[in-house]
């Protein structure tokens, strides 16, 4: 039976099957996914192939029983995903989601503030997996005059390289409506560090999410995590444990947000020295016109990325961004957050 793994809570899956079924499953010890290192063999997003065990019933368990409903035998191949380098264990990475149509990147620039570095290594790796990004700048009804003058300002940087922006406040429900319409029938990932207000903003896109939301430390500045687990939420309709609908859900239901527990650091995983260049729009195109082809864009003579970033073409920020992507082989710098 194939279905869409809809929850992931570290060592449960809940799977949506097509005939509209909701099973808590688990994957056996000895499921790999080839040629990926992944902390999560199977993340929310993926089409999975499940066996129901005959003593399945229709009082399912939940995720405290000992026993599944089903085991997850098979992964379908995955059209994208993305991935981050996993902190605690470097040498691996960490699936944030898969099969996805978008993100949405959550941003402050106050309460907590959400470094440039971290913004342009989670664009890169959506870029190298062809993952549309749209930013949303959050919390513009706390900002001071000057913070305000600088959210302009990155917003006007991100939508100069092409991505689009948006300033909310999903506090007060400001913008908010205006994200609607990009949701429609599609799957949108949503991300950010923790704090940034993600809980809260699917509290105002899909009110029967009920998502719980805390305050920010005033001492550091940071989120706590409110979110534990990756969840992908319906956002056109409600799921029981107990349906079991004739027609399958996974169809009738095609607009989706993925709420993924606050991240801290965004390390880059599986990338290319050489391919760095084109996860980077504007250095991408500065680096055709550079006088050799194997230019890394750091001393070569005729660079023309390094003379567009002196000529202020190229942001700072986002050359400081790619020349940190650069030393990423180094593994002991994923111990520590970006």
């Amino acid at each position: 039976m194939k279905g869409l793994v809809i929850k992931n809570t570290g060592s449960w899956y809940t799977v949506l099957t097509d005939d509209g079924q909701l099973l808590d499953c688990k994957v056996k010890g000895n499921f790999r996914i080839k040629g990926i290192r992944s902390t999560n063999p199977v993340a929310v997003g993926d089409r999975v192939n499940v066996n129901i065990l005959p003593s399945a019933n229709s009082q399912q368990p939940t995720a405290n029983s000992q026993l599944p409903t089903a085991w997850i035998t098979e992964i379908e191949d995955r059209r994208n995903y993305i991935i981050r380098k996993s902190i605690n264990l470097s040498k691996q990475s960490h699936i944030l989601a898969a099969n996805v149509d978008q993100a949405l990147l959550v941003i402050t620039v106050s309460r907590p503030e959400t470094s440039t570095t971290f913004i342009d290594r989670f664009l890169a790796s959506a870029e190298a997996y062809r993952v549309p990004v749209i930013l949303i700048f959050n919390k513009t009804d706390l900002l001071s005059d000057d913070e305000l003058h600088y959210q302009q300002m990155m917003i006007q940087l991100y939508e100069t390289i092409g991505y689009e922006c948006h300033a909310i406040s999903a506090q007060t429900g400001e913008g908010v409506e205006a994200l609607r319409p990009l949701l429609e029938g599609k799957i949108t990932l949503l991300s950010g560090n923790s704090g940034v207000g993600k809980s809260t903003l699917i509290n105002r896109l899909v009110p029967h999410a009920n998502q719980r939301v805390a305050d920010i430390s005033e001492a550091h500045q940071t989120g706590t995590h409110t979110t534990t687990f990756s969840e992908m939420i319906p956002i056109t309709g409600e799921l029981s444990p107990s349906q079991n609908s004739q027609q399958p859900i996974a169809n009738s239901l095609q607009s989706w947000l993925i709420d993924t527990p606050g991240i801290k650091g965004f390390g880059t995983f599986d990338m290319e020295r050489e391919e760095l260049t084109s996860y980077f729009r504007e250095i991408f195109e500065f680096s055709k016109q550079c006088r050799f082809s194997d230019c890394t864009h750091t001393h070569e003579p005729g660079c023309a990325v390094l003379k567009a970033v002196e000529d202020h073409f190229i942001a700072q920020s986002r050359y400081q961004s790619y020349l940190s992507m650069l030393d990423d082989k180094d593994e002991n710098k994923y111990r520590e957050a970006y």
